[in-house]
């Protein structure tokens, strides 16, 4: 399968604080992407390398095989950037903002952004200093649509919106992405929204990448066990993430399946009963790989 992105070893620092160090990733052309990971592990900043306002201290960032560095103005065309949402020139209405953006974008398709403004009940005329922050939210979107890029980069697009709003666009960006055979790079801080809309994950924990594989296979093998049990503390293992016990309830979670945690209550003689494995959304495995903490 084709990749619309490839970055390879990518390594960076803010002054002395290393942010991630020889970080890979790549994602396939048509599929839609998210990028979860807590407060400070390097989202934003992966974000900005992508768009090239940030030049990490080593690696290499392609995109549509080219390398970010050096991008041919005519393929950067071909990328749409959203930064946190939000829209600029205030003093603008609904109207004269798509009219004003539509000349910078020879592919502009404004039955992409009108069809979205429609659905999302905002009036042609109304001035977006007006607005509050989910309806700018929803302008900056629209504009972003209306580009018809081939990669959609949107860095925490939700922000402001409020739960029937992000359901709308969810549903409508996911409609609209598999129609046209676009590619979608994302993040959200609310995860329920990209378990609902991204075909894969990247989660990232401090420095490094945990894992990148499609959602529905990671909801598929990913379990969390539970146990009573009367030891205070559980002995580490790579295959379990986040032993823990508090009240004698303990939990852990893994890939492994229900025999292997078995095996290892027993190759440590711990004493155990009632071991259940439950199945979890996207954001409970989330909290179950990176930790609650």
């Amino acid at each position: 399968m084709e990749n619309v992105i490839e970055c390879k070893n990518l390594t960076h620092y803010y002054g002395k604080r290393l942010i991630y160090d020889n970080l890979s990733f790549n994602v396939p052309r048509g599929r839609i992407l998210g990028l979860l990971g807590k407060n400070g592990t390097g989202k934003t900043t992966t974000i900005n390398i992508l768009s090239g306002y940030l030049q990490p201290q080593a690696g290499d960032c392609l995109i549509f095989g080219e390398n970010i560095r050096q991008m041919n103005p005519l393929t950067r065309r071909r990328i749409a950037l959203q930064l946190e949402g939000h829209v600029q020139y205030t003093f603008m209405n609904i109207e004269q903002i798509e009219k004003f953006y539509a000349a910078f974008y020879p592919k502009w398709d404004r039955a992409a952004y009108y069809e979205l403004m429609k659905k999302l009940k905002v009036a042609p005329r109304q001035m977006i200093s007006r607005m509050s922050c989910g309806q700018r939210s929803q302008v900056a979107l629209g504009l972003i649509l209306a580009q018809n890029a081939d990669l959609l980069i949107l860095d925490d697009f939700s922000l402001g919106l409020d739960p029937g709003y992000r359901r709308l666009f969810i549903d409508y960006l996911k409609e609209y992405t598999k129609a046209e055979e676009k590619t979608v790079f994302l993040t959200s801080h609310i995860i329920q929204d990209m378990e609902k809309l991204v075909d894969d994950c990247i989660i990232m924990d401090y420095g490094h990448i945990l894992l990148q594989m499609p959602v529905t296979e990671l909801l598929q093998t990913f379990h969390k066990y539970t146990f009573r049990t009367p030891v205070s503390e559980l002995p580490e293992n790579p295959k379990l993430y986040h032993p823990t016990v508090i009240r004698n309830e303990a939990e852990v979670y893994s890939f492994q399946a229900i025999g292997y945690v078995k095996e290892w209550l027993y190759q440590h003689q711990i004493q155990h009963e009632n071991l259940s494995s439950t199945l979890l959304n996207l954001e409970d495995t989330f909290i179950g790989l990176t930790g609650k903490y």
